[in-house]
């Protein structure tokens, strides 16, 4: 049962905001560098540092700068780093193929890191759409995403990228049952340990139109998501993806976009209770940056609200390009 507050002036509650120290002693949240993962995206070539124009601030590292871009964040204290490929365009194929070569770019990043940096987790990323002349995260057939024979495939490349040494396997793609294949075949592989965290809540957003450009997919996708990313306007059905998904082997869950979604990270959380992660995605960054740029908010306290804020809704851990960003302002 909750207390009933005393009626003013026995009670004052400006009383515990009066100083920053008695204001950091009641603070219910907080924020630590522990609480972050940095996706970054990996290219070929050698040497190389790509800034991306709709992502101010982030780049596209060639494997050998993002070995160099882990031991930062090891350093930092950074505990995951998360790759997206960006993929040559030869290399998109209707059979998706390169997404399980084991020499493809996010599995040798994977070994480059590991071997370099072998406290830090790597998580990787399971979906066909780096790989798909289509920009689909499964195979087209007339004109339909089909679900059962991209799980297959969904397979193969969480396979090749346990045994590249990936920590923490994200399937990203929204397919139905890839999670239990996946876990299955990971322990016939003898990957007992591989983690998964699946994106369970993935919504059909509007957000993700700087991550397009930032891994090349954004010409490449005919049509739209929503035959297999899940609609704005849903809640209750998030719940019964995240159910489905812990039931078929999924040790911690996702919900993307973040900030428009608050409201599913609280119901995951509270109604699960298990390790609940959101992804502040591109575009939720973008905004906060252009605006920063624009001198229209101040983006050191934009970036370090906004992520109060999945804490604030029962998030374990945030995905997001701010990471050594926040880092250096927590240090």
């Amino acid at each position: 049962m909750r207390p009933k507050v005393a009626s003013f002036p026995a009670a004052r509650l400006r009383r515990t905001r009066q100083s920053s120290a008695i204001r950091a002693l009641v603070q219910e949240n907080t924020l630590s560098v522990s609480d972050l993962i940095w996706p970054v995206f990996v290219r070929d070539g050698e040497g190389i540092e790509e800034p991306i124009e709709s992502m101010p601030g982030v780049v596209r590292y060639s494997v050998d700068r993002v070995v160099e871009a882990a031991k930062q964040a090891h350093d930092l204290g950074i505990p995951v780093i998360c790759l997206f490929p960006y993929t040559d365009a030869a290399l998109k194929t209707e059979d998706c193929a390169e997404a399980w070569n084991p020499e493809n770019l996010t599995n040798r990043a994977t070994r480059a890191i590991k071997a370099a940096v072998p406290d830090i987790a790597v998580m990787t990323d399971v979906a066909l759409d780096p790989y798909n002349i289509n920009g689909h995260d499964g195979f087209v057939e007339n004109g339909e995403i089909v679900n059962d024979r991209t799980v297959e495939a969904l397979v193969k490349q969480a396979l090749s990228q346990a045994d590249a040494g990936a920590d923490i396997i994200g399937p990203s793609d929204m397919m139905d049952g890839r999670i239990g294949a996946i876990r299955t075949a990971l322990e016939a592989a003898g990957h007992q340990d591989t983690t998964l965290m699946s994106y369970s809540a993935k919504y059909a957003s509007a957000f993700y139109g700087p991550f397009r450009d930032a891994v090349g997919a954004s010409g490449a996708l005919k049509g739209d998501k929503k035959t297999y990313q899940m609609d704005p306007g849903n809640g209750d059905e998030a719940l019964r993806l995240v159910e489905r998904d812990l039931q078929e082997g999924a040790d911690m869950v996702m919900v993307k976009p973040g900030m428009p979604y608050l409201d599913i990270c609280t119901r995951v959380k509270s109604t699960f209770g298990i390790p609940t992660f959101a992804y502040q995605v591109s575009g939720e960054y973008a905004m906060i940056k252009a605006a920063a740029q624009n001198g229209w908010i101040d983006g050191d306290k934009a970036m370090i609200e906004s992520l109060l804020a999945f804490k604030r809704a029962g998030c374990d851990g945030i995905l997001t390009y701010f990471a050594p960003d926040v880092a250096k302002a927590l240090a």
